[in-house]
């Protein structure tokens, strides 16, 4: 992670026989500027760890499978979108998303 603009450390506090310390954020603060790119670093990772594969062309566009059990994972800022000729892929991939984030079925894509 890096330091925000604006923040920076103070040597009075720090005692120069031991080293210092540093604290780590679990979760990254929505308003820096590195956090949607933590979050879709996480989120591609996970996918990945499943299995997809990530394109080489769009780096928001994963695959798995092949033919009838193949799936496609688009991602667009927010929205991720799940297209699959098959519905039972689409619920396996739903069901581990969910596992992993919290998520909002909006249903059927109408527009995009």
């Amino acid at each position: 992670m890096q330091i925000p603009l604006g923040c920076a450390t103070s040597n009075t506090y720090i005692n120069s026989t031991i080293a210092p310390l540093v604290c780590k954020l679990n979760r990254l603060i929505y308003s820096l500027k590195q956090a949607s790119r933590s979050w879709f670093n996480t989120f591609s990772n996970t996918l990945i760890s499943q299995g997809y594969k990530q394109s080489k062309y769009d780096c928001t566009l994963f695959t798995k499978g092949s033919n009838s059990t193949s799936i496609i994972v688009l991602v667009y800022v927010d929205d991720i979108v799940l297209a699959s000729p098959s519905t039972n892929m689409i619920n396996i991939a739903k069901t581990m998303l969910q596992q992993q984030f919290k998520l909002k079925d909006l249903g059927d894509l109408n527009f995009f």
